[in-house]
């Protein structure tokens, strides 16, 4: 089979018409990630903080490990149940952007474990804001680039508090950067497809 030539024009409708297709797929779906790994690390915050502040044993940020173990299960069990429409380049790049933030924001978290002062929390929320605001640029949704910048000036908020607190912080940048833009995801995708 033989490859068209494009011409600047076609080029360019071509890369409207799949960003527009990742915007339709990233409306209808993408919300979910952003609400699974929000919740997610709210949660074990939530539970890591108030089991440090009751008890005063470090052992139990050994919970923070927990944070990948239910979500990476539930995203497969949730991409697998709602694959519908096919990949395109946006969405490859989108999956490559988060495997890079994602594996990052891992990688300075097992490090913590080595070196046991390093700021692990400002740097996770540095990292998965920059994720968030580099899909919003993508996808070109105002919500995403918003919380995400915002998300990643209010990430030095986790240096300047002790570290307990800075675990409740954490916890609510991951509401701002992670769950608000889900839901307004998800909200808008209902909308659209009524």
């Amino acid at each position: 089979m033989e490859e068209k030539q494009l011409n600047e024009k076609e080029s360019l409708e071509l890369i409207a018409q799949m960003i527009r297709n990742t915007q339709r797929k990233m409306e209808k779906n993408s919300g979910l990630p952003f609400l699974i790994w929000g919740y997610t690390t709210i949660a074990v915050s939530l539970a890591v903080w108030y089991l440090l502040s009751t008890t005063g044993n470090y052992q139990w940020n050994w919970l923070w490990l927990t944070i990948p173990v239910i979500g990476f299960p539930i995203m497969m069990f949730t991409f697998k149940k709602n694959e519908v429409y096919p990949k395109t380049y946006i969405d490859k790049v989108i999956s490559y952007v988060w495997i890079v933030f994602g594996l990052s924001a891992f990688i300075v978290s097992a490090g913590t474990f080595i070196f046991h002062r390093f700021p692990i929390l400002f740097t996770v929320i540095l990292l998965i804001s920059m994720g968030t605001a580099i899909t919003g640029l993508i996808i070109k949704f105002k919500p995403l680039v918003f919380s995400g910048f915002l998300g990643m000036f209010l990430s030095f908020l986790c240096l300047m508090l002790n570290p307990l607190n800075s675990i409740l912080v954490f916890a609510g940048l991951f509401l701002i950067v992670q769950v608000i833009p889900g839901h307004i995801l998800n909200y808008k995708s209902r909308k659209s497809h009524v």
